[in-house]
């Protein structure tokens, strides 16, 4: 059996192979979170800004199309939808993640703006 030797050329050759596997790796879980199961958005009123998750199960039952023209055509169609809000927690391994905080009452008449938004850390689910 032959001894490998690591020179310095083998040495930075593995630690490049290494990184581009991380970084493919790493470009994989991001498209998956790319794809949450709940879709955040910022419902923007006349006093104040709340962050809101909608799961991609009541947005499927609302209708099909963009989520925030679903969201948008539910709420003018509805008067009113219940949705969870969102806010930064910690996840039990202390990362960083959105969590729901509770769930809210959209009013149409007090939402002016509905935007999607894109949370900076990992989305959790609702757990009801």
């Amino acid at each position: 059996m032959r001894d490998i030797v690591l020179t310095p050329r083998r040495a930075l050759v593995a630690g490049v192979i290494g990184g581009v596997a991380a970084i493919a790796l790493r470009g994989r879980a991001q498209g998956q979170a790319a794809q949450p199961e709940v879709h955040l958005f910022r419902v923007v009123g006349p006093r104040d800004t709340v962050t809101i998750g909608v799961t991609q199960a009541d947005l499927a039952s609302w209708g099909r199309g963009e989520p925030v023209t679903v969201l948008a055509e539910r709420l003018v169609a509805a008067g009113q939808v219940t949705v969870w809000a969102y806010a930064v927690g910690r996840a039990p391994d202390g990362s960083l993640r959105m969590e729901p905080r509770g769930r809210v009452a959209i009013l149409r008449n007090e939402a002016t703006r509905i935007e999607p938004y894109r949370a900076a850390h990992p989305v959790a689910a609702p757990s009801s």
